[in-house]
């Protein structure tokens, strides 16, 4: 089988297992029994390597670049570019949930450096718009992750109308989606400049400002001293492609298709992230791949968990889950991409035809 659902006739609603037992006190239990296996303990020999790798491997990229000159072989190191550039995001992302350092404002500090003064990106958005995903995942009204944007997420944000270019996207996004995942590298440069102008002033702000703005005219200015035009503007576009894809193949699989809470519905925590979640089989080497995040339901249970004990806490999540009869998702990468451009065509032909004509169908009527 391609995937695996433990027990999908759960009722997501239903306080109580079936020996009365409130499942939150059955998270307690789970949550004990993790910490004292020691898994939510900080891993820095891990995270000290990863991050050696990492710069190792960004120093390759630089040394391509200097060697390489003008030469369309720099695509080679852009596409690599922009595959370091994602894992060092996904460290950030780790750092954000206090899962390098114990000390919460060194983990702001390195995820502030990496994510502005390295990848480009804001890291006090991030840590806004991640925190209230995680509160509430696929939440309607509460998670920014469904949002209504050049792609929808729901048949209710699909419905209303936005005008003929947009509702034809919306009616073939789930095959539209990756390559529209080619324009999300840039969308994240340009949304981390937004929000921290619009932001109000604090010392945070004009460190995360200095740092970005430093790192983009910095990188763009030498690629463009270093390279033919041409050759620069190839450059800079497959580096932010592949950085778009990356970022977005790998969270994606992770919430869509998966179930949508209703604004005025109400679970328990252990019933919402893990019947909002879905896990990505691949042992260590997807753990690699995707920053951890195809543990997305271990992930979600305890955000502050290291990325190498997540594989473990898999095993007691799993059978907990069992024990009380509730869903539990896990397949395969190529099965949930599938599965979102399915959920994702699914909810876009809830959107207005764009070659609709009110008149034909008011003379229909008569």
């Amino acid at each position: 089988m391609t995937s695996t659902t433990v027990q999908p006739g759960f009722r997501a609603t239903k306080p109580r297992t079936g020996d009365g037992t409130s499942i939150t006190s059955t998270y307690t239990a789970l949550s004990q029994r993790v910490r004292e296996a020691g898994l939510l303990g900080r891993t820095h020999t891990y995270y000290m390597v990863t991050l050696g790798v990492l710069t190792l491997a960004l120093a390759g990229c630089v040394a391509g670049f200097v060697l390489l000159g003008d030469s369309w072989f720099q695509l080679l190191i852009a596409g690599a570019l922009g595959i370091v550039m994602t894992q060092f995001a996904f460290v950030t992302h780790e750092a954000a949930h206090r899962q390098v350092f114990e000390s919460g404002p060194v983990n702001d500090r390195v995820g502030r450096l990496l994510a502005n003064g390295l990848v480009g990106i804001s890291y006090s958005w991030w840590m806004t718009k991640h925190t209230r995903h995680h509160a509430n995942p696929n939440k309607i009204g509460k998670d920014p992750d469904i949002d209504m944007d050049v792609i929808v997420f729901t048949p209710e944000s699909a419905a209303e109308p936005r005008g003929r270019f947009f509702s034809l996207i919306h009616r073939f996004q789930g095959w539209l989606f990756f390559p529209l995942l080619t324009l999300e590298g840039l969308n994240l440069h340009v949304v981390a400049l937004r929000s921290l102008f619009a932001s109000k002033p604090s010392r945070e702000r004009t460190v995360e400002l200095a740092l970005i703005i430093t790192r983009l005219t910095v990188v763009t200015a030498l690629i463009f001293w270093a390279l033919p035009l041409g050759l620069a503007f190839a450059f800079i576009g497959v580096e932010l492609a592949v950085f778009g894809v990356y970022m977005g193949a790998s969270f994606a699989p992770n919430h869509k298709g998966m179930k949508i809470v209703a604004a005025d519905e109400k679970l328990d925590f252990l019933s919402k992230q893990v019947l909002t979640s879905r896990n990505i089989r691949g042992g260590w080497f997807m753990n690699v791949l995707m920053g951890g995040l195809n543990f997305q339901i271990e992930h979600h249970l305890f955000p502050s968990m290291p990325r190498p004990h997540l594989i473990k806490a898999r095993l007691m999540v799993r059978e907990h889950c069992q024990r009380l009869g509730m869903p539990y998702t896990e397949t395969n990468l190529f099965h949930s991409y599938m599965i979102v451009v399915r959920y994702l065509n699914e909810v876009g032909l809830k959107a207005r035809d764009p070659f609709d004509c009110p008149m034909f169908h008011q003379l229909r009527g008569r």
